[in-house]
């Protein structure tokens, strides 16, 4: 696997544990939501995990995530559409989607190194 690739996998990792650093306590969406710092912060790791997405499968498009292109829509509506995000969904995502993103990426990791 190119060291790019491992790269950017390395760095979904990297974003999806500091989302949970930065939500460490946090078990509701209204505590989330009081807290611009917070949930602007988890918006630019979600960015960050969209972008490493979208350039590692440009680099090889056989390596492909469960939810690739709803996790880089999310990265589309949060930059260009701002205005309109629903934290709802961004809650939905820390709280559900997360665990098994990092566990996936983990298995690629493994099965390239």
């Amino acid at each position: 696997m190119p060291h790019e690739v491992t790269k950017y996998l390395l760095d979904i990792v990297d974003s999806v544990d500091a989302i949970k650093l930065h939500t460490q306590g946090i078990t509701q969406y209204s505590e989330f939501i009081a807290n611009r710092t917070i949930y602007r912060a988890v918006e630019r790791e979600l960015e960050i995990i969209a972008e490493a997405i979208n350039k590692m499968q440009k680099l090889n498009q056989d390596i492909q995530l469960t939810n690739a292109k709803r996790i880089i829509g999310l990265r589309n509506r949060v930059i260009h559409s701002y205005d309109h995000i629903n934290y709802d969904i961004v809650w939905g995502v820390v709280v559900n989607h997360l665990d098994p993103l990092k566990a996936e990426v983990k298995e690629l990791i493994k099965k390239f190194e």
